[in-house]
């Protein structure tokens, strides 16, 4: 009963479908077969005897075995292809037959693969991290162009990788790289184990930037109010000035005011470099407490007894 229960549970591993990249397929596809324990009938083929031999009963088990087991591998890549491209390899009899022609077609020839690792190298060289992209995609961006380097027969060693992606971080990170580079042999240092490192310190710097900012805006937030009200006191005391100045022009413009004499014995200093400016008679300035001009200090400016009994 519990070997049954556990059949039942078991979950067969999904047929990986053939979408026209096939590299990436029939990489799939050969992990799925290696999993089978049927691989090696797509990469050697059935031991077929030659003519005329007659086989042991024990050999002619093995080779229906191994027909069987080949069916299976059949079966599993019909189940992967669409019917368009099923119909182009029907008279294919065993898998290997298959698996060779869905290559020759779909791989491309050594022309195509050397253009494309060209193409590829192109971009490696040219890798760098964008602004704002975080540490797991740049990895993914860089891993993938590794890998279809070397699906197209192209060499690229782990410890090539590492040194282009410490090469290629925004300026944020070399601080970082610089620890790496002094703590650990850079030969030897793996592209999990840089990620690792990477990831550590790409969390610390987004909490840090996220505190910053924090503390930016409540800065902002407390001084904007103050700002303002000290705006508008100062902009009611010049606009008291104003209408004083205003008013003062305005004595002039009526007529009742002569800018040359007055009653208190200003006059109108014109030859005065600063427009406006006055000086007064002290001879004609009287006390306001007693109205007598003697008892004006000649050398006061404001008309203030001194003198009053």
């Amino acid at each position: 009963m519990a070997t049954d229960k556990a059949t039942e549970s078991y979950v067969q591993p999904a047929i990986p479908r053939f979408d026209g990249h096939y590299d990436h397929w029939s990489m799939l596809m050969e992990n799925f077969l290696r999993s089978k324990e049927y691989w090696n009938l797509v990469e050697s083929g059935i031991d077929a005897p030659a003519e005329g031999v007659v086989l042991t009963e024990q050999q002619q088990k093995r080779v229906a075995e191994q027909k069987l087991k080949d069916l299976k591998v059949k079966n599993y890549l019909f189940q992967a292809l669409d019917r368009s491209i099923l119909e182009t390899i029907l008279e294919k009899e065993t898998s290997k037959q298959i698996w060779d022609s869905l290559k020759k077609k779909y791989e491309g020839s050594d022309r195509v693969k050397r253009a494309v690792l060209q193409t590829l190298t192109r971009d490696f060289e040219n890798l760098q991290m964008k602004s704002g992209e975080s540490i797991t995609d740049f990895f993914a961006r860089t891993l993938g162009i590794a890998s279809k380097m070397r699906s197209n027969g192209g060499t690229m060693e782990e410890v090539k990788v590492v040194e282009k992606i410490m090469r290629s971080l925004t300026p944020k990170f070399d601080y970082i790289v610089c620890s790496i580079e002094e703590a650990k042999n850079v030969a030897e240092l793996r592209v999990d184990e840089l990620q690792s490192s990477l990831l550590v310190h790409e969390q610390r710097l987004n909490r840090t930037t996220a505190s910053e900012e924090q503390t930016a805006l409540k800065a902002s937030t407390f001084s904007e109010p103050s700002s303002s009200r000290g705006g508008r006191g100062h902009g009611r005391g010049g606009r008291g000035r104003g209408r004083g100045g205003r008013g003062h022009r305005g004595g002039g413009r009526s007529g009742h005011r002569d800018d040359s004499k007055s009653s208190h014995g200003f006059k109108r200093d014109d030859d005065s470099e600063e427009k406006g400016a006055y000086h007064f008679d002290k001879s004609k300035v009287e006390c306001y407490r007693c109205e007598l001009k003697e008892n004006v200090e000649s050398s006061a400016i404001v008309m203030v007894g001194f003198h009053c009994p």
